[in-house]
């Protein structure tokens, strides 16, 4: 008699609701294991076990597949914002809260791209505009998006005198630019190898920059 196992039935039903969740997580962790572009729905209807025609009651294509992912990766960045944002003291002062505020925003982006590179690139592999979102699949805690966050950041810096109001205008595209090329080299460029106090060290030395450029 053979020890092998035998391979699992595919199942062609799921209890209502249940596919959607199941797809969507082997959909999430292809894109943490090859990024965006390794999210595909057969192998996600693979993962979960079912016939791949079983998908389009959820999915209606592979795209629709790659924005829920998408969408729950961009939550996972705003989150890991959140919980840099959550270590502030707003007993500090005004303006060093603001100026923390800004710092724990890059901070907690440049983690999640170190330890996530594959939903970071996956968060980002759209060309949509992120100013007026108000999906809550792609918001934190706080119901906001990285990008919302942000601005959040930068309005508390200027309102306490941190950021001239002729410098506020576009303000989050600049720190968001440096911020994001840095990520970037770091997930999947020519420095993901760094050791990581050096990583940390150039991260602080960027958002000083960033800050002071500001």
């Amino acid at each position: 008699m053979s020890d092998t196992p035998s391979s699992p039935r595919r199942r062609t039903t799921y209890r209502h609701g249940d596919l959607r969740n199941a797809l969507l997580e082997a959909g999430i962790a292809l894109a943490r294991a090859g990024g965006p572009d390794a999210v595909v729905l057969r192998e996600a209807t693979r993962q979960a076990g079912v016939v791949p025609n079983a998908a389009y009651r959820h999915f209606a294509n592979r795209d629709d597949l790659l924005q829920a992912v998408r969408s729950y990766a961009l939550s996972q960045v705003a989150r890991a914002m959140e919980a840099e944002l959550a270590g502030l003291d707003p007993a500090a002062g005004a303006l060093r809260w603001a100026q923390d505020s800004v710092r724990a925003i890059g901070t907690g982006y440049l983690r999640f791209a170190h330890a996530e590179p594959g939903l970071f690139k996956t968060a980002f592999s759209s060309h949509e505009g992120v100013e007026g979102d108000n999906d809550p699949t792609r918001a934190g805690d706080s119901g906001m998006n990285p990008f919302q966050l942000l601005s959040m950041a930068l309005n508390r810096l200027a309102d306490a005198g941190g950021l001239p109001p002729e410098r506020r205008l576009g303000a989050e595209y600049l720190a968001w630019s440096a911020v994001h090329g840095l990520a970037l080299l770091l997930s999947e460029g020519p420095l993901h190898g760094m050791p990581e106090p050096q990583r940390m060290m150039i991260g602080q030395r960027l958002l000083d920059m960033v800050e002071k450029g500001l």
